[in-house]
């Protein structure tokens, strides 16, 4: 768990010799691949929705800014994720399924952290989705709260 804490700061000091690796922030044109990284995305570690919106929706929703700051992940000239930070500090980050477990989450962590420094920062993760859990927890961030929800629509 703790070993990559230990490599956060050798990474931050090494990061600018990843030329391959690049943060790109999201434009319009993104709108198909963010579309398709949704889809691949279980509803059940989802937060912000319940359902999957249409793409004229999803495309309003990147059009309209809704983060602070907003990129894909890309390697090689591949498009493998995304990532973004929110006006309250908080972090997303999402990677196609085909690209998991090569490092990519770690290094777009970093490298986020290191392009807009922050006292603090939040990741809110659906209980149910253990891998994030896991990921979050082996990158230094702890758990402060359990929030529930009373919808009386529902």
């Amino acid at each position: 768990m703790s070993c990559k804490i230990h490599i956060l700061p050798y990474l931050f000091s090494h990061i600018d010799k990843m030329d391959s690796f690049k943060l790109r922030s999201v434009k319009k044109s993104d709108c198909l691949f963010l579309y398709e990284l949704l889809k691949e995305r279980k509803i059940t570690t989802n937060i912000s929705h319940k359902k999957m919106p249409s793409f004229i929706q999803h495309e309003k929703f990147v059009v309209s800014k809704p983060y602070l700051k907003w990129y894909v992940i890309n390697e090689c000239e591949k498009d493998m994720g995304s990532i973004y930070l929110t006006k309250n500090n908080e972090i997303g980050l999402f990677i196609l399924k085909k690209y998991q477990n090569k490092k990519l989450g770690f290094k777009a962590l970093t490298l986020m952290i290191k392009k807009h420094p922050k006292s603090q920062y939040l990741a809110n993760i659906n209980p149910k989705n253990k891998k994030s859990i896991q990921f979050f927890k082996q990158n230094g961030f702890k758990l402060i709260q359990y929030t529930y929800v009373l919808n009386k629509n529902s």
